[in-house]
């Protein structure tokens, strides 16, 4: 057997589905983004050990197999580590057994939502992968490295198998997000050029994604918190400057995409940060997700001033009794009047909604559209109710409706859970008629249109695919033909 290599390590970030696809993928073609997760364990590992990364990034360029294997091969690397989502948990064990077939002896880890939920079921039913790691990554994953797999039962936040059964060695303790080093992006080729924010959402390039917390003080019915679990941990104010500072200085990145959660639920934090951008300006605008408890009139003025360019806000649905049901502190009332302040702060707003969860009715989606046609929202996102394993519905969801747990099409842009008292043909239209319906608002073109100057790259890239994208307007297919 090949001798391996235990201070070389390749990182994996799976396509999802066939490579081919991948070019008339619409996700795809409306945002590539960086897979964070794997930089960061990249830039732990390097820091505190002589290991050695490289990273595959099947979703920026699709057709790596052959790339993997070189790596493979010239490397030696004793580990395989995966970041894996439901949708692409298939693609990752495609990936595991390509590496086995190429480098005998290699060790597979999957990290994740999907194992992180599913725990020891994961390698009872997947030989070709020997560990899952639940929950944070970092810490697990070098110790498991370090004993280059031996003795894994004392290694907290890992799966492994003894004596045939896959065994959970129980949660490790959370991290010091601020001890962190700063994700290790030099490790992803092509970067930033390659990875791409969604269309309309950025003011200018070159552009990023960055991540300040990790997990959501909340308990939504929907959201999958099998990760990081009921903590919410956030960067300090002077951590999170000096990460857009370098973000500035080694890659020119201009605008910045804060994928958190809940931006703005530490307001002392958020107001720190203000105040150095607007004292000490690093020439960047950023977006932001924000809850509507945690804004006001004052706050999104700072927040403004200090290059705010765009605020997302989670509705969900506007049916307050629906809401109700799956998300606490719910407030439709809130919502508009958040909305309006985001907007008077000259804050593009974009809206996240969801169709689906269980409970809907036609009624309840004619009420959301009500809602956004009638708030100033220059931009949403619809996306189709996905029972993840990990999120409280998961448990019960049988009980609720007709749920096909395929998890290729679990994706957020199929329909693969139908509500009691619906239908699927009802869903899908209902879909379709929302987005149409929303691009067709003179309101909105007109938005778009002020886009020419205000975001002059997102019209080329519409243009270059805007086929595409008409069509997914019309047919609700993620992959067009």
């Amino acid at each position: 057997m090949t001798a391996l290599n235990y201070d070389q390590v390749v990182l994996v970030h799976p396509l999802g589905y066939q490579a081919d696809a991948a070019g008339h993928d619409i996700s795809r073609l409306a945002n590539i983004m960086p897979p964070l997760g794997l930089a960061c364990i990249a830039a732990y590992l390097e820091k505190h050990a002589t290991i050695q990364t490289t990273i595959v990034d099947y979703f920026s360029t699709p057709d790596s197999d052959s790339r993997l294997q070189e790596y493979l091969r010239h490397l030696k690397p004793g580990f395989l580590g995966i970041s894996s989502t439901t949708s692409s948990f298939y693609d990752a064990v495609r990936v595991a057994r390509l590496a086995k077939a190429c480098l005998p002896g290699i060790r597979v880890v999957v990290g994740g939502p999907h194992v992180s939920a599913l725990k020891e079921a994961v390698l009872d039913g997947f030989p070709d992968i020997d560990y899952t790691i639940v929950g944070e990554g970092e810490e697990t994953f070098l110790e498991l490295i370090q004993r280059q797999g031996q003795q894994p039962e004392d290694i907290k936040g890992l799966v492994f198998r003894q004596h045939g059964q896959a065994v959970f060695n129980g949660y490790r303790a959370t991290l010091e997000l601020d001890s962190l080093p700063f994700p290790a992006y030099e490790k992803l080729e092509g970067y930033p050029g390659r990875y791409k924010l969604p269309i309309f959402n950025y003011p200018t390039t070159p552009n990023s994604s960055c991540v300040s917390s990790r997990g959501c003080p909340y308990a939504c019915s929907y959201c999958d918190r099998s990760v990081f679990r009921r903590t919410f941990r956030y960067n300090s104010a002077e951590y999170l400057y000096e990460h857009m500072r370098y973000l500035k200085q080694r890659f020119g990145i201009r605008h910045l995409n804060f994928y958190d959660d809940q931006f703005t639920f530490n307001r002392n934090r958020v107001e720190q940060l203000c105040s150095m951008l607007i004292n000490h300006p690093l020439d960047m605008t950023f977006n932001c997700a924000v809850r509507a408890e945690h804004v006001d009139d004052e706050l999104l003025g700072a927040m403004k001033n200090a290059g705010c360019w765009m605020a997302s806000l989670g509705i969900e649905t506007a049916d307050i009794t629906l809401l109700s049901r799956h998300r606490q502190n719910a407030d439709v009332e809130l919502l508009a009047h958040t909305i309006g302040l985001i907007k008077k702060n000259g804050i593009r707003t974009k809206g996240l909604l969801m169709i689906g969860l269980p409970g809907e009715t036609q009624e309840s989606v004619r009420k959301s559209m009500d809602f956004v046609f009638a708030n100033p929202i220059d931009d949403f996102n619809l996306a189709k109710f996905t029972p993840f394993p990990g999120s409280p519905l998961y448990e019960n969801i049988h009980a609720l409706g007709t749920f096909e747990e395929d998890w290729e099409k679990m994706d957020c842009m199929q329909t693969v859970f139908v509500p009691e008292g619906m239908t699927r043909e009802q869903l899908d239209k209902l879909f379709i008629r929302f987005y149409a319906a929303h691009y067709k608002r003179p309101k909105v073109l007109l938005g778009y249109v002020a886009m020419l100057w205000k975001s002059p790259d997102s019209w080329l890239r519409f243009i270059a695919n805007s086929l595409a994208f008409l069509r997914f307007t019309r047919n609700n297919k993620r992959i067009q033909k």
